[in-house]
């Protein structure tokens, strides 16, 4: 069964598709042949989520997902949030957006901080909305070369390890993605149409 995931993101497809296994066949707009860069405008990730599905299905009229998922600091009052990928510029730079979480919270001692993704699903015209998130800790500096984003910064509850530090495996038993793709999966197969 293949469903578009509608992303440009390669990390986000890698991910996903580990994360949902043989259930699902996960085709990227790239892999589709869709070349369009969906705009994230919305102040909530559920917002931006729909966007981007609702984008997809309405102009090429397929089943199909997206999700956006945003760092929500507590120290920061939520922040980054919505704007994780942006947080230091429209160029989405990795470094640069870790550079700034760290110097915003470098006086601070409450480094709490979680990563929270929604999927949003369009079925047959109908919109059905999924959340995973992942409580944890933001680190002094930055650790692993895995992951992409903040994981390098991120050390999941109960864990020691950086996201960046972790084979997709190991960050599987955390991922706010992986949580939230569970939710999907575990929809999808109690629904009776075929896709």
């Amino acid at each position: 069964m293949k469903l578009i995931f509608a992303t440009n993101n390669q990390h986000k497809v890698t991910e996903m598709q580990q994360a949902v296994g043989n259930a699902f066949e996960l085709v990227s707009l790239k892999d589709a042949g869709i070349d369009i860069d969906i705009p994230e405008p919305h102040d909530t990730l559920e917002a931006n989520a729909s966007e981007k599905s609702w984008t997809i299905n309405k102009l090429y009229n397929v089943n199909c997902f997206s999700e956006d998922t945003g760092l929500e600091t507590e120290s920061l009052n939520g922040g980054p949030g919505v704007k994780s990928a942006r947080y230091a510029g429209e160029d989405k730079s990795f470094e640069r957006n870790i550079d700034k979480l760290l110097f915003k919270l470098s006086d601070i001692k409450n480094r709490n901080a979680k990563f929270r993704t929604v999927i949003s699903l369009i079925i047959n015209k109908r919109e059905y909305l999924f959340e995973g998130i992942c409580e944890g800790e933001i680190g002094k500096t930055p650790r692993g070369n895995n992951g992409f984003g903040y994981d390098a910064v991120f050390i999941p509850a109960g864990a020691v390890k950086t996201f960046a530090e972790m084979t997709l495996k190991e960050k599987e038993l955390y991922s706010h993605r992986k949580k939230a793709s569970d939710k999907m999966v575990s929809f999808l197969h109690k629904m009776t149409i075929t896709l």
